[in-house]
């Protein structure tokens, strides 16, 4: 189904608040049909009063009238309230939901996200209801202006034609305004960005003594800000203005007609307080500069929210049941990012329960390599395929059953530790979190926290390579016929890394196995060796095998002076940091 975008995302929001859209306006109609009644009673009253005549008639239905309109107006202003809210709550969610669905390829920063889901959200979902009132209330001023000519022709034809001179002025604001507010928004979203982007590398600001640099980059749309601003409050100041003298003599002109009429005696003077009555609903109609504004700044939201739900996401396949076995292939699997041709006409074979280490230059593709089984990323030409079922058959839901992945910087999602370790299955019991990090060498230091695995996330301070072992441990938790493990041991010891090696060869003995390592002895731990050079495999063999290859060491050369640094004078590193490989690391083990 397609995501409800542009005028179909107005209507979408349209219709899930529809029940109280339709409340809403029915109090708005009847709050303006009082409206509508009340100047004729008032000039009943009015000419009763003068003639002596009976009042209890005209006073019994304008306190009728009165009441009615004031219980209106208070259901109006409570649904105008929770249109609002539901509509800006699905408009949330759909938005989430489509920013989650594009994943690591969202063309969106964080603080762009943000900027959308929590600001251009409720000014978006305001339209209906602001519609709604602008729509009544100009239904209103039409009734008010047709009464106008009824009560006296000559007062309605006065304002029939100064009118249209407001009306022209005032759409050539709501133009302008809604220009002004998007190039505001975009400026706004641009700069929150930036923020998020700086306050996320606060810690290496402040140790590289780039603050001063760093508030001047995130600034740096201020200027453009501070203009739509400034262009915004032009705009009102120029046509505010305009629209108050033209009312004004919109009002002297209706007024001086009636006035003439009723000392000429064509209307009565009841009917001269009718007229007055009718004249301010109908310069309603033109008056309406802080409704016109609200519907320029709530299209400006829609349209922001529509580009987001333009975006295409990665759609599932039909197919709900998983492959019978954990074999990978890739044929001919080509993917470009940035103009360059990062993999080319890759092919990889991976029998079912074998451990692959996929080693390569830094910036060769392994990554992306190894998101392609998971269709985190997709590849622009070729096939792959797991167990004989190519990815993209596979419904979603079965594919995460699939292929189970442990990044090198996990982000824990869940209010515990161990929510964080079962997040995505909350089938599994309680005690399937502790199997896992006890696999992942992560159950010691869980228990030392104050409440163990139910700690909080955001009370667990962690290391890198802490870190890394909840995510593995989220991996494992999760029951898969492929595991992806993306340079998820980086930040461990040699010791700990290989414990956590031996545990994840016991655990998943018979499972696939993509291990990306940029160390030697985790590929001589691997069954075999996928050698990933110029976007083809270049090898696929027991690490043994490949040592003799002066190319093959290289990489793992290339990669400890990359991780070492220059200069000798390095400070010790912190527990569970990263640490540059050991000469064993370095080089092949001497009995390859």
């Amino acid at each position: 189904m397609p995501a409800p975008t542009g005028g179909r995302l107005l209507a979408a929001t349209a219709r899930r608040v529809r029940p109280r859209l339709v409340l809403l306006t029915t109090a708005l109609t009847v709050n303006s049909g009082t409206g509508v009644a009340m100047p004729v009673l008032l000039a009943a009253c009015g000419d009763a009063v003068l003639r002596d005549e009976a009042l209890r008639g005209p006073v019994t239905a304008l306190v009728a009238v009165l009441v009615a309109g004031a219980l209106a107006e208070a259901a109006a202003l409570r649904l105008s309230v929770s249109t609002a809210a539901v509509g800006t709550a699905w408009l949330r969610m759909s938005s989430v939901r489509r920013l989650l669905a594009l994943g690591p390829g969202s063309p969106y920063s964080v603080g762009e996200s943000v900027t959308h889901v929590v600001q251009s959200a409720p000014q978006a979902a305001s339209l209906p209801g602001e519609a709604a009132e602008a729509a009544v209330s100009a239904l209103g001023s039409l009734a008010a202006l047709v009464a106008l000519w009824v009560v006296d022709w000559r007062a309605g034809l006065a304002f029939t034609v100064l009118s249209p001179l407001t009306a022209v002025v005032a759409r050539r604001f709501i133009a302008d305004a809604g220009e002004a507010e998007a190039r505001y928004l975009d400026a706004r979203t641009r700069m929150a960005g930036l923020l998020v982007t700086a306050l996320s590398g606060a810690r290496t600001i402040r140790a590289a003594g780039t603050l001063v640099v760093e508030t001047e980059r995130v600034v740096t749309p201020l200027g453009e800000l501070s203009a739509a601003g400034h262009a915004i409050w032009r705009t009102q100041r120029q046509v505010v203005w305009k629209i108050g003298v033209l009312v004004a003599l919109t009002h002297i002109a209706v007024l001086t007609t009636a006035g003439l009429d009723v000392a000429a005696g064509r209307i009565s003077p009841g009917e001269l307080l009718a007229v007055t009555g009718y004249l301010a609903l109908a310069t309603r109609l033109l008056d309406q500069i802080d409704i016109a504004l609200n519907l320029a700044y709530s299209r400006a939201g829609a349209s922001r929210l529509s580009a987001i739900l333009d975006e295409p996401v990665i759609e599932g396949g039909p197919r709900r049941s998983p492959p019978l076995d954990g074999a990978v292939s890739l044929r001919d699997v080509t993917v470009h990012r940035s103009g360059e041709r990062v993999l080319d006409r890759l092919d990889l074979e991976i029998p079912h329960g074998v451990s692959v280490a996929l080693v390569g230059a830094t910036g060769s593709g392994k990554s992306l390599l190894a998101a392609l089984l998971g269709r985190l990323a997709e590849p622009d030409e070729g096939v792959i395929q797991v167990g004989g079922v190519p990815v993209a058959e596979l419904e979603l839901g079965t594919l995460r059953q699939t292929v189970s992945y442990a990044f090198e910087r996990p982000v824990l999602a869940g209010r515990t530790l161990r929510e964080a370790i079962l997040f995505g299955r909350p089938d599994l019991p309680g005690s399937a979190a502790e199997d896992a990090a006890r696999a992942a060498q992560a159950d010691p230091f869980v228990r030392r926290m104050p409440g163990g695995y139910d700690t909080p996330v955001r009370l667990a301070p962690m290391s890198g390579g802490q870190l890394q072992r909840i995510g593995i441990a989220r991996a494992l938790a999760r029951p898969a016929l492929v595991y992806v493990l993306d340079d998820a041991t980086s930040g461990v010891d040699s010791v700990t890394e290989t414990q956590i090696g031996d545990a994840v060869t016991g655990r998943l003995g018979d499972r696939t196995r993509l291990v990306i390592t940029h160390r030697a002895t985790t590929a001589a731990r691997c069954d075999l060796v996928a050698w990933l050079h110029a976007g083809r495999i270049r090898a696929l063999a027991p690490h043994s095998d490949l040592c003799d290859d002066p190319d093959y060491a290289a990489v793992f050369a290339r990669t400890a002076a990359v991780v070492a640094g220059p200069g000798t004078g390095a400070s010790p590193a912190p527990a569970d940091a990263p640490t540059a490989p050991s000469d064993e690391e370095q080089r092949c083990p001497a009995d390859c």
